[in-house]
């Protein structure tokens, strides 16, 4: 188990007969990526202390991945063949598959979370919800441009090149398309939980977004039983990441509008009385 925890991690750092302009490539490739979504949040420059949040975000969660959620994963498969056969856990994969699939979310989100929650606790608690909801996005582009380096470097590795695209059209792209609104979710789920946990409602937020992440990657079990081709699975992952996204850009530029305040009735002085006849 330590050894597979291990060879993952090094994983994301050591790729083995791949020419070091492909690592480029994949580097430069994932930041655009980061970069044309992070535009919308339009988060500021000015804030060294934000952009930390990013860095540290990508190291502790993929960390986490994969001293965390690779045991807990294969803990919950062995699990499950203790309670029933392969014959039955085969029948009703749909089912046998959410716990794997929600520790996903459950460990990614939280570590995505962790940097932010320290930087609210270390400023009292006072982000107001859309400092929250941007540190939240920066956070989670950390993580999923680093991801994307990692995917994007098994694509090449593979041996994926620009001719294949004129042989297999849009499927032989299909890997940099996950990438691109896989990193849109990841920033969109983090900035949702900055953005609760901002309110004061963290936890209720995180669950919201460990949620949406396990339904994502959900897909995959979809697409290995067959019930998606590939191109429907990635289409069903760029939907969901484009409504999460919506909502929490909703929430980052929406401006309640001011209601106007009636000025009081002006008050008059009450009429003389007529003097009396004389």
């Amino acid at each position: 188990m330590l050894n597979q925890m291990t060879s993952f991690f090094i994983s994301a750092f050591n790729f083995p007969g791949l020419d070091w302009k492909l690592v480029l490539v994949a580097i430069a490739l994932s930041i655009v990526f980061g970069a044309i979504w992070l535009t919308a949040y339009w988060p500021s420059l000015k804030k060294p202390s934000l952009w930390i949040i990013a860095v540290i975000s990508a190291f502790l969660t993929w960390t986490a991945i994969a001293f965390v959620q690779v045991p807990l994963q294969s803990w919950a498969g062995q699990a499950l063949f203790h309670i029933w056969s392969q014959q039955t856990l085969t029948k009703w994969i749909l089912l046998a598959a959410i716990p794997q699939i929600l520790l996903s979310g459950i460990v990614q989100e939280a570590a995505k979370l962790i940097p932010v929650y320290l930087f609210w606790w270390r400023s009292k608690k006072s982000f107001t919800p859309k400092f929250g909801l941007i540190a939240g996005a920066l956070s989670g582009a950390g993580f999923g441009i680093f991801e994307a380096v990692w995917a994007h470097n098994q694509i090449f590795a593979s041996g994926w090149a620009w001719h294949l695209v004129g042989t297999y059209g849009f499927v032989a792209i299909l890997g940099f398309w996950e990438r691109f609104f896989s990193v849109a979710f990841h920033i969109a789920a983090s900035a949702l939980v900055g953005y609760g946990l901002a309110k004061h409602k963290g936890w209720q937020y995180y669950l919201i977004a460990a949620f949406l992440h396990g339904l994502m990657n959900y897909s995959v079990v979809l697409l290995q039983t067959n019930h998606l081709t590939s191109v429907q699975d990635e289409i069903f992952t760029a939907i969901l990441a484009v409504l999460v996204t919506g909502v929490v850009l909703w929430l980052r530029w929406y401006k309640p509008k001011e209601i106007p305040v009636n000025n009081p009735p002006e008050v008059t002085a009450p009429p003389e009385p007529l003097a009396p006849a004389s």
